[in-house]
């Protein structure tokens, strides 16, 4: 594979599994969390009142909640992009005991 050729794929690759990762969230509750990528001022003051504050920084706000359908709610609070956090991965590992 040439230079030219990755420079044009990786791009798409990258998109698509952010695209992957988006529907997850907004179509089922299996994340534990949520990463709410870019958001708004004012964003964390209109979050409902069962959603918890994991981690924050510049660019992101990690969250927690157990109530269904955080996703829907937290584009209803202002997010633009949510992401699911804590997914434990594509394989079920077997429990260790």
């Amino acid at each position: 594979m040439t230079i030219r050729r990755l420079l044009l794929v990786l791009p798409l690759l990258v998109a698509s599994w952010l695209l992957v990762l988006t529907l997850v969230m907004r179509f089922s509750d299996a994340a534990p969390g949520a990463v709410v990528l870019f958001p708004p001022d004012g964003f964390l003051s209109r979050l409902p009142t069962d959603v918890s504050v994991v981690a924050a920084n510049g660019v992101s706000v990690t969250l927690v909640s157990d109530s269904p359908d955080m996703a829907r709610r937290l584009y209803a609070a202002g997010a633009p992009w949510v992401l699911p956090a804590g997914l434990p991965g594509c394989l079920p590992l077997p429990d260790p005991r």
